[in-house]
């Protein structure tokens, strides 16, 4: 079985740092995509960057662009966004979703994604 962890969310001030987690088993790390999706109250999803196992090559959204990285430890099949510089707009619950291949070229897209795990809720307060 497929499953996806998702971890690290909090309250942190605008301003402040926080890294989330998300972590896979039961499938195997090698050329695969592993995206981050947010969605706030009101708001569409929107997806937030999207990592190849294959290279560790990253796609970020504009809007978190600069200000989010993420990184990859293939021996704990673990990606680890660390975001900074985190604003009040960031607040929302973060997914992790993988699928078989590559990242697309353009920021991710839901109906690409097979695999979701549970969520991490982010809130940044002003």
């Amino acid at each position: 079985e497929v499953q996806l962890q998702a971890s690290g969310g909090g309250l942190v001030e605008t301003g402040e740092s926080l890294r989330l987690s998300c972590t896979i088993s039961g499938f195997g790390f090698d050329d695969i995509a592993i995206a981050w999706f947010r969605q706030a109250p009101g708001k569409e999803q929107e997806g937030v960057s999207c990592t190849s196992t294959d290279d560790g090559s990253s796609v970020y959204a504009d809007s978190v662009k600069g200000r989010f990285t993420i990184f990859l430890d293939n021996a704990k099949n673990t990606m680890y966004l660390r975001m900074n510089s985190l604003k009040p707009e960031d607040t929302a619950t973060y997914y992790c979703a993988t699928e078989i291949g590559p990242c697309h070229e353009d920021t991710p897209q839901y109906e690409d994604y097979d695999y979701w795990g549970q969520g991490t809720l982010v809130t940044v307060s002003s």
